[in-house]
């Protein structure tokens, strides 16, 4: 089950009438007040109750997150936009309101049903973000693998019903945990575990790897003939580091453990452009997580850290410079949108 239209409220269309009735429906949050002074207009439930036998929207496209802490709820249409367009900064405000954000994820924990968060239009294109009701934290813990994977195939199977040609994997539904050992296999092994498990698929389910490289690639600046990798592997940073071993870069890291593994990955025409560095001389860290602070702080002054992992470290230098995580610009024909994808 999924719950179709997380905007669909009936107070949100209440206030629609006003600019065709514009002596009726003034209240745009309380209605109430319009039911006490007689202003209220006699059609608003009929036009509420037509408003949602209306046929539903099939999309193109569907890109499917999660949330990520309990404050991302406010990210949301519902909530404010200067926390969304900066969702790696806390606000002091958003420590009060902690009463109301416990009655969200307790909401939340409930329903435990995806939802549509945004219906955007690309041109001819129509495309829909849905929801998974995970907070990032529960991905990381083993006994979630099953309740999550459940979500993410419930929610394919039921795109391909409506007709939805691609859906992406965003944030951690597309995660393959390489490193992270204590949760033992892979979660999804990037989408490839439903189309196993549904073969008949005809919706195609990507993750968009090979957009977040080309992205790391043209962040790194030109002429730079050395990189150092570090943090935990993923799809992206393997594909990241053939790329660079390709284009003539060397790439070091400083924990034997990468390097067996990148060079596993790697041709054996290639494995001279791999190095296993003791020092941290390096200017251009690309970095997942597990990048440690103690890491961070014997980097030297300049240093440029350029994230491949869906969330980006911690800033702890301000003498060094930060890259965002894999992001592309909304073209200004994209409609509708009111939240980022980390919303990345």
């Amino acid at each position: 089950m999924m719950i179709n239209d997380f905007n669909s409220f009936k107070i949100f269309r209440f206030h629609s009438l006003h600019h065709t009735q514009f002596r009726t429906n003034y209240s745009l949050f309380m209605p109430f007040y319009d039911f006490m002074y007689g202003t209220m207009d006699k059609s608003s439930d009929v036009l509420y109750e037509k408003s949602l036998t209306r046929p539903e929207e099939s999309p193109d496209v569907v890109h499917l997150t999660h949330l990520t802490t309990p404050n991302s709820i406010y990210h949301i249409r519902l909530g404010f936009a200067s926390v969304a367009s900066k969702p790696y900064i806390s606000k002091w405000y958003l420590r009060l309101m902690w009463p109301l954000t416990s009655s969200y994820m307790m909401l939340i924990w409930i329903c435990s049903r995806t939802f549509v968060l945004e219906r955007n239009h690309f041109n001819k294109l129509k495309s829909q973000t849905w929801v998974i009701p995970k907070y990032r934290v529960q991905y990381f813990l083993k006994w979630q693998n099953e309740p999550i994977n459940s979500l993410i195939e419930e929610a394919i199977l039921h795109a391909e019903e409506r007709g939805v040609k691609v859906l992406s994997l965003g944030l951690l539904n597309q995660a393959s945990y390489y490193s992270f050992t204590f949760l033992g296999e892979e979660l999804n092994l990037y989408g490839k575990l439903y189309i196993h498990l549904n073969p008949k698929l005809k919706i195609k389910v990507v993750d968009g790897s090979s957009l977040a490289v080309a992205v790391v690639l043209n962040s790194i600046p030109k002429g730079t003939t050395q990189v150092l990798f570090r943090g935990k592997l993923s799809k992206v940073a393997y594909f990241t580091a053939i790329a660079l071993c390709q284009k003539g870069i060397q790439v070091t890291t400083f924990c034997e453990e990468e390097h067996k593994k990148i060079k596993m990955k790697l041709n054996t025409k290639l494995g001279d452009k791999l190095a296993l560095s003791k020092n941290y001389a390096h200017k251009i860290w690309l970095v997942g997580d597990g990048l440690t602070e103690e890491e961070q702080l014997k980097a030297p002054k300049g240093t440029l850290f350029i994230p491949f992992s869906q969330f980006p470290p911690k800033r702890m230098r301000k003498d060094c410079f930060y890259h965002t995580t894999p992001a592309m610009m909304s073209p200004t024909s994209f409609e509708n949108m009111d939240s980022c994808e980390v919303s990345q």
